[in-house]
This record gives structure tokens, sequence and C-alpha cells, in this order.
């Protein structure tokens, strides 16, 4: 109980609801992968198991389609706890017409994508507020929805596959007002993520750029200030046996899940501890200026090229508006790579 006397009621809460991310995450699928093929061999409910199988199968391209988001989910008291945790901010430089559709591009990746997370895929921060009439979308690892309740649960807080059948439906199939919200350096950014960096991949991250031409969705830049700064990352020196084991791991991580494994840590239960909770400093997520984008069904090179440089240079422009209010040195520059 000693630490406890440390935190207060609200902390505690607040670090609760970090801490309960990634295992109900992990308990969610768990229940499904090893209960669903125990019940089928192994007792006499293998009806239970086939039930669910045939659900699976019946609602297969739910999150291909728009999803089945929950307004209740979304709005839960146990998001303001985490996002007060850090705390986590939206700020709107321009206002988004419910006329278009709009990709939301993100940077940079972080460790976990905190910001993103709170601020697109909760009304935590008031997003519904902010930009009235606009429907949110997150994109993120399709292998995620095969696993069942762990993909109707991801589905009703507005997180679909980032895939392009799953955005272009988003984009297409769904009138106007919609905003797909995609982390644009994916799953490799977070390699460069430490503490002062302003690093990102995206010279040759051109997808997203012709994704809107084919759908007319204007591009909308938009950066978390300190998702850098809440983690630390180990990276150790070359030659070493440590860091070969660590790449050797980092590769196949890659190869099987689609993800880049970090070293990292964080802060521990207190203030003062060692652990792999993020540090409780504030990141602020700026959405810019949207980018009018013609509607090309087969664009070529040179125009992708052409739109792909003038969102390099809004979001550039973006970063440098913004970066001494929150809290970077006036020095600091974007560097893409």
């Amino acid at each position: 109980m000693a630490f406890l006397s440390r935190l207060d009621l609200q902390e505690c809460l607040q670090t609760l609801s970090v801490l309960q991310w990634l295992p109900v995450y992990v308990f969610l699928g768990a229940i499904p992968v090893l209960l669903i093929p125990y019940f089928l061999v192994f007792t006499k409910y293998w009806i239970l198991s086939v039930l669910a199988l045939a659900w699976l199968a019946y609602d297969w391209n739910t999150h291909s389609q728009g999803g089945r988001r929950s307004a209740w989910v979304r709005n839960w008291t146990l998001w303001k706890y985490f996002q007060n945790y850090f705390p986590i901010k939206l700020v709107k430089t321009h206002n988004l017409s419910p006329k278009h559709n709009y990709i939301i591009a993100n940077h940079p990746h972080g460790i976990v994508s905190y910001g993103v997370f709170i601020n697109f895929a909760t009304e935590a921060t008031g997003f519904a507020r902010i930009f009235p009439d606009i429907t949110p979308s997150v994109g993120t690892l399709e292998w995620i929805f095969w696993i069942p309740i762990v993909r109707d649960y991801v589905m009703s807080m507005g997180v679909c596959p980032v895939s392009g059948l799953a955005l272009k439906y988003l984009l297409t199939q769904k009138a106007s007002g919609n905003a797909v919200v995609i982390v644009v350096g994916g799953a490799a950014e977070a390699l460069l993520c430490r503490p002062g960096a302003s690093t990102i991949y995206l010279r040759e991250r051109k997808g997203f750029v012709k994704l809107a031409l084919k759908t007319g969705a204007y591009l909308v830049p938009s950066y978390s200030f300190g998702e850098n700064e809440v983690h630390n990352q180990e990276i150790f020196p070359e030659g070493t046996w440590i860091r070969f084991f660590q790449k050797t791991f980092q590769a196949t991580f890659k190869k099987i899940l689609g993800l880049n494994f970090c070293t990292f840590h964080g802060r521990g239960l207190t203030q003062e501890s060692w652990g792999f909770l993020p540090f409780n400093r504030p990141i602020t997520t700026v959405v810019g200026e949207p980018l009018p984008i013609p509607k090309i069904k087969r664009p070529d090179k040179t125009t992708v090229d052409k739109y792909h440089a003038l969102y390099i240079s809004a979001l550039r422009k973006l970063f440098d508006q913004h970066k001494v209010q929150y809290g970077l040195p006036e020095t600091q520059e974007l560097t893409i790579i």
C-alpha cells in the first residue's frame, strides 16, 4: 500500500485507464482463440463454437464496409481518464466542411499512437464538437479484425482496416462528411521514435495521395506534438550480440504480425519508478488546413508526385507554425525520409 499513499484517486484512475489497454486486448483476443477450439473438440458445447464461427463468416466483410461504431463506447468515461493521464489535446486550425470527404494523415507514429487513438477513436477530446458532422474512422492493421470479439470492440470505436478496400468504401460509398485517419509512417516509423526526434517516413509514402486522387477526398495534414516524448526507446550499439538479437527479433515480428517491436520503457506505477507505462507528458494533435484534391480515376505518377509535394509543403508549414507553442525549440526541423 505504500505506493498508493503517493497517488490520489484521480491519478490512480488515470494510471489504471492506461494500464488496462493492452491487457484488455490480450484478454478479449484470448477468449475466442482458446475457447472456440476447446468447446469444439473437448466439450459437448461444440454448437457454441459452430455458432461463433458461423457469425464470424456471416459478418466477415463488415469491417471493410463501414464497420459498426457505437457512440456509447466512444463516449466511455474511461477514455477521459486516459486522455487526462498525459494529457492529450485536439487542436483545430481550420473547419472541415461536411460537404467533402477527407484523409487526415497523421505524423509521427510514436510507439503506440496515443494521440490518434484518443483524439479520433474516442470522444474524450470532443471530436464531434470540434468538427461537427464529420465522422472519423481510424485505420489500423487488418489482421486485428480476424479475431472474434476484438474486431467488434475496435469497430465500435470507429476503427477500420488500413486497406484500400475499406478506405475507398468509406470515401465513396457513404456520401460526404467522412474522414479516414491514417498514420502514414506506419509501424516502421515507431523505430524512429525517441524524445526530441522529429523524423518521419513520408518521402516514398504516396499511397494515401493516390487514394485521395482516386476518391476526390481532401488531404488534411496533422501532427501529434509530444507523441515521441512519452517513451524512451533503447537502440543497442551496432556489432553487439544484443543488437543482433534485437534486429533479428524485430524482423521476425514484422514479418509475422506487421508490427515493429520496439525496446522501450517509461514510468512505473509511480512517477519516480521505472516501467512500461508512458510518461505523463502532453500530446497535442494539431489538424491543419484541408488541401483540395481533384478526382482522377487513374492518376499518373506526375500527378501523384505533384500533390505529394504539396502535402509535404503543407505539413512543414503546420509543423513550423506550432512547434514552439507545443514544446519544441525554434531551431527544430521536421526531417522527412
